[in-house]
C-alpha cells in the first residue's frame, strides 16, 4: 500500500480530532447570571454556552444515534446489553444508547480506514480485512463490557464466602440480619460491598429484604450469590434459624472457592502448552541444535 495514501488518511482523521480538541473546552470566563441577567431564554442560552462543545453537541449526537439504533435492534438484544452493563457495575457514562452509538461509530471508523486500503489495493484479502475491521469495531465496546463484567464477577466470587461468614458472625452475636448486611457493606471494599450498599439503600426506601436481595442476585449474576439468596429466602419461609443458614452457606462457598482454585490450577498446564510450543521450544532448539547444525554445514562445505 502506498505510504503517501496512509499518511494522508491519517492526517485527515487526525485533523478532525485536532479541530474537536480546539473547540471542545469549557468557557474560561463564566457568565454572570445575577439579578441583572436578561430573560429566562437568555439565561438558558448562557448556561448552555458555558458548557464545552462536547457536552453541547457530541453527547446529544451520540444519544440520538443510540436511540435510533435501539429502535432497529430487537428488544431482547438491547435487554441483554443492559444486563451486561449491570453486571459490569453500571460504569459512569455507559448507558445502552451510548454503547450502541459507540458500536456503530467504531464500526464506521475502522471500516472507513480499511476501505481506503481496499480502494487503493483491491484484493479479496483486503476486502475480508475490511469486513473483519467493521466487525471488530462493532463488537469492541461489548467485549470491553464482558471483560469488565467477568473481572467484577470474579472479585465477587472471591469475597462472597468471607462476607457471608462475617454477616453470620454478627447475626450470631445478636445483630439483626438487616443491620448485619449494613455493617458488612460499610466495612467491606470492592464490588460486593458496593452491591450490598445498594441493597441497604433499597431497604431504606421501603423495598423488602427478599426483593432487594433477589435484585442483587439478578444484577450480579453470580451462581454462588444467587444460591445464598435462595437459601436465605427458603430459611425465612420455613423458619430455619438465619445464623445456621449463613454458617452452612459460608462453609459451602469456601469449599466451592477451593474447588474453583484447584480447577484453575489444573487448567494451567494446558494453557501454558501452546505458548511453550510456539515461543519457548523453538528457541531452545535453536540454542541447543544451532551450533551442531553450523558444524555439520561446515563439514559438508569442506
Amino acid at each position: 500500500m502506498n505510504p503517501v495514501v496512509i499518511l494522508g488518511a491519517a492526517a485527515v482523521v487526525g485533523s478532525f480530532f485536532a479541530l474537536w480538541w480546539a473547540v471542545s473546552g469549557e468557557r474560561a470566563h463564566p457568565v454572570d447570571l445575577g439579578a441583572d441577567a436578561g430573560p429566562t431564554t437568555s439565561d438558558m442560552r448562557s448556561m448552555l454556552l458555558r458548557q464545552g462543545a462536547g457536552d453541547r453537541t457530541l453527547k446529544p449526537l451520540i444519544e440520538r444515534i443510540g436511540t435510533r439504533v435501539r429502535r432497529v435492534l430487537p428488544s431482547g438484544r438491547t435487554a441483554a446489553l443492559a444486563r451486561k452493563i449491570q453486571r459490569a457495575g453500571a460504569p459512569e457514562g455507559w448507558t445502552v444508547d451510548r454503547v450502541l452509538a459507540a458500536k456503530v461509530l467504531l464500526a464506521i471508523f475502522f471500516g472507513v480506514l480499511l476501505l481506503i486500503r481496499v480502494l487503493t489495493e483491491p484484493s479479496v484479502f483486503n476486502l475480508i480485512l475490511c469486513v473483519v475491521a467493521v466487525l471488530f469495531g462493532y463488537y469492541l465496546p461489548e467485549g470491553l463490557l464482558d471483560s469488565k463484567a467477568n473481572k467484577r464477577q470474579a472479585a465477587i466470587r472471591v469475597d462472597v464466602a468471607d462476607t457471608i461468614d462475617q454477616i453470620g458472625v454478627m447475626v450470631r452475636a445478636g445483630l439483626g440480619i438487616d443491620a448485619a448486611i449494613s455493617r458488612a457493606a460499610k466495612a467491606g471494599k470492592g464490588p460486593l460491598a458496593e452491591e450490598l450498599t445498594r441493597v441497604v439503600q433499597d431497604m431504606r426506601v421501603g423495598v423488602s429484604r427478599g426483593v432487594a436481595l433477589a435484585s442483587l442476585a439478578e444484577r450480579v449474576d453470580v451462581p454462588e450469590l444467587r444460591g445464598f439468596v435462595n437459601a436465605l429466602a427458603q430459611a425465612e419461609k420455613l423458619g430455619v434459624p438465619v445464623s445456621q443458614t449463613l454458617h452452612i452457606q459460608s462453609a459451602e462457598l469456601r469449599i466451592k472457592r477451593t474447588q474453583l482454585a484447584e480447577e484453575q490450577a489444573m487448567k494451567l498446564p494446558v494453557k501454558i502448552l501452546f505458548p511453550m510450543v510456539i515461543f519457548i521450544l523453538p528457541v531452545i532448539f535453536i540454542v541447543l541444535l544451532g551450533p551442531a547444525a553450523i558444524r555439520i554445514m561446515d563439514q559438508f562445505n569442506n
